[in-house]
């Protein structure tokens, strides 16, 4: 009897002492309690002038207020990420083509006329020296573990003109195909005119070609000369889902579709993209 006695006591003191535990275990996790909404302001209103004078002038300075996250334990000292959205208006900020710049932990992020410029020019891909209406807000970001807050929406008219072309347009004024891709294969060079491309404007060229399927190709200024082509930085750039980067003396050959078959290929100077279709 007496060693039934000890052994219930001896239950009861490991079920508090596991209670306990489990308790001061509970009271150790924090708990995400919400945030603030940012609240955005900026320094222009109304409008944002762009004129190429100005390049190297403010355009517009962007503040907000901290989201001050609350957790369990107070407010939270990690650093908060804000994405900085800009898009045309009415797009609610799901184009495409909306621009976001990342800004870790500070409150305020100021542009150029050149670099608002060629956001809106090259990024959100605007008609040139047109007017537009735009908006600008704030994401702010912390953890997978909390909400993502929205600042307010600030309008803007715009009308940006023609910034620099995002890579540099081939001297020659011209631009040829070259790749076992090509029915050249990598003979340079190449067979005109079936490999050269159409300019369609200072800062566009265009051909219509058959390319051999699961091959590759790049681009050159100069017909016979390797210097200064144009290629990709990454190895997977095709332009086949959608406008693909590429630069000058870039280190990767072009993917070619899948399939043989007869395609157009796009490239953009202005936008630093290539589309092929």
């Amino acid at each position: 009897m007496q060693k039934r006695y000890l052994h219930k006591i001896s239950l009861a003191c490991l079920c508090s002492l596991l209670l306990a535990t489990a308790c001061k275990k509970d009271e150790a996790k924090l708990y995400y309690q919400g945030g603030t909404t940012p609240a955005l302001t900026a320094s222009a209103s109304d409008s944002v002038p762009l004129h190429p004078a100005d390049s190297n002038s403010t355009a517009v300075t962007f503040n907000w207020t901290n989201p001050n996250y609350q957790f369990s334990d107070g407010i939270s000292s990690q650093n908060v990420t804000y994405y900085l959205q800009i898009d045309t208006a009415g797009a609610n900020f799901s184009s495409p083509n909306m621009q976001t710049v990342a800004i870790t932990n500070d409150l305020s992020k100021s542009f150029t006329v050149t670099q608002f410029n060629t956001l809106l020019g090259n990024g959100l891909l605007l008609a040139l020296d047109q007017p537009h209406q735009i908006e600008v807000r704030i994401e702010s970001f912390l953890s997978s573990q909390t909400a993502t807050l929205f600042s307010n929406k600030i309008p803007y008219h715009v009308t940006p003109y023609a910034p620099p072309p995002a890579v540099d347009t081939p001297s020659s004024g011209k631009l040829f195909l070259v790749g076992d891709a090509t029915a050249g294969g990598w003979n340079n060079p190449v067979p005109v005119p079936s490999q050269q491309f159409t300019r369609i404007s200072g800062t566009e060229y265009k051909i219509t070609v058959s390319l051999v399927g699961g091959k590759q190709y790049l681009f050159i200024p100069v017909n016979g000369d390797w210097s200064h082509k144009y290629a990709g930085p990454d190895t997977n750039d095709s332009g086949l889902n959608g406008p693909s980067p590429f630069k000058k003396d870039g280190p990767n050959n072009f993917i070619g579709p899948a399939t043989s078959g007869t395609y157009t290929i796009d490239v953009n100077f202005q936008t630093g993209k290539f589309t092929v279709q």
